[in-house]
């Protein structure tokens, strides 16, 4: 079923303004990345190993929140309106960072990350927005600039939050509170809603639970390939937040400068792709073939990733991982085509967590992934392993895409 009538389009700043949301909601979330684990630290008296496995508890929390609220939102925005969904989420989320600013224990943080999981879960709503007031055949293009501010945000944050927490590791809290509260302000300034009344569908518990929201990528077939492979992606781009570290300091000898040099030439090369490439790279092939190209230079890029015996060798493999951003764009392009307006909250909404599903299986998945290849009982040492099996991964989610779409 292709996507039916056309959508309402609103004053101009409006899709401008998800733009700067997303940008602010990663910025936010970038700035406490580098102190949060610090503050945990703190709280158990500088014990890495507790704070580690308290901080693994936390990041489990926030991906099961997303897992249970996006669909939730998703169906909440379906029949009130994206506007309201998105503002009342700023809000929540300038008074979490306010509460995690001013915890007095571990206890407060927890709940402090739990409502953080459930507010940032109107990223799914944000999308929705974007398919509301774009053309099906300009969407890449959108949801690839939107997929730059991703970038730019954890680019940006972590850098200003660690300069920010060597002053007072408080302060990153209250600067992205800061954040909130003005994104807020100007969204209910500038922000017009997207889904007029007469598209609106009734909110209903049985769409909204997650189980009853992936209940609608099963609707499709085309709709269902799309997802499985997406998830496969999903669960291969986790190696990366969950190994990467670890990996790089065992095999390349890196310090943290250089580590985070390289992670910033990575967010760098995924902006240029996902903001000036993939709207030229899918209007010359198309959104089957540029999602087959994405899913194909991603899993080259996980290889080249856990195959390089030097640093110098890893690098090459970034340029090349990129193009991989275009892929993210091509499937959300194509899946919004594939149901109603007025599902597209819910769509959103069940993709969202069934990315909350690959992020609590893919942390367990590869760091036991690699602590078993560079251990004695291994056969051989491969310290690579957790990204050749990523490789895998994407080059199953490349043959599931391209089975889906070749008729």
């Amino acid at each position: 079923m292709l996507e039916r009538g056309r959508a309402h389009v609103p004053r101009r700043g409006a899709a401008a303004f998800i733009f700067v949301t997303i940008l602010l909601d990663m910025l936010a979330l970038g700035l406490i990345l580098p102190i949060l684990p610090k503050l945990v630290e703190s709280f158990v008296d500088n014990d890495t190993a507790t704070a580690a496995r308290i901080f693994g508890l936390f990041g489990t929390a926030w991906a099961l929140m997303q897992f249970l609220f996006s669909p939730i939102l998703g169906a909440l925005s379906d029949r009130f309106g994206r506007r309201p969904v998105v503002l009342l989420s700023n809000f929540g989320l300038a008074l979490d960072y306010v509460l995690m600013a001013l915890a007095p224990s571990l206890v407060w943080l927890f709940i402090g990350r739990v409502i953080s999981g459930i507010t940032s879960a109107s990223i799914s709503t944000a999308f929705a927005y974007i398919a509301d007031v774009t053309p099906p055949e300009r969407r890449a293009a959108v949801f690839g600039k939107i997929g730059a501010a991703f970038g730019a945000g954890f680019i940006l944050g972590p850098a200003v939050g660690g300069l920010l927490g060597g002053m007072d590791p408080r302060l990153p809290f209250w600067i992205a509170a800061g954040l909130s509260f003005a994104n807020t302000l100007y969204g209910w300034l500038i922000l017009p809603e997207s889904l007029p009344l007469e598209r609106r569908a009734p909110f209903r518990w049985k769409s909204a639970n997650p189980l009853g929201a992936l209940h609608l990528l099963r609707s499709n077939r085309i709709l269902t390939g799309l997802s499985l492979a997406n998830f496969f992606g999903q669960v291969a781009h986790v190696v990366l937040p969950s190994t990467f570290v670890l990996y790089a300091t065992y095999r390349y000898g890196w310090d943290t400068t250089t580590v985070g040099f390289t992670l910033a030439l990575v967010g760098v090369c995924a902006m240029v792709v996902q903001g000036a490439g993939v709207g030229p790279i899918v209007k010359r092939l198309g959104e089957r073939r540029a999602l087959l190209l994405g899913l194909a230079s991603g899993a080259l890029g996980f290889f080249i990733y856990g195959a390089a015996p030097t640093g110098p060798l890893f690098w090459l493999g970034i340029p090349v991982m990129a193009l991989w951003g275009v892929a993210g764009a091509a499937i959300q392009a194509l899946t919004t085509q594939l149901v109603a307006p007025d599902q597209q909250g819910q769509l959103q909404g069940a993709t969202n967590s069934v990315n909350s599903i690959a992020q609590m299986l893919g942390p367990f998945l590869f760091t036991l992934t690699f602590a078993y290849f560079i251990s004695d009982q291994a056969p051989a040492k491969m310290p690579g392993a957790p990204f050749l099996l990523a490789a895998a991964l994407l080059g199953l989610g490349l043959l599931i895409a391209w089975r889906t779409l070749k008729k």
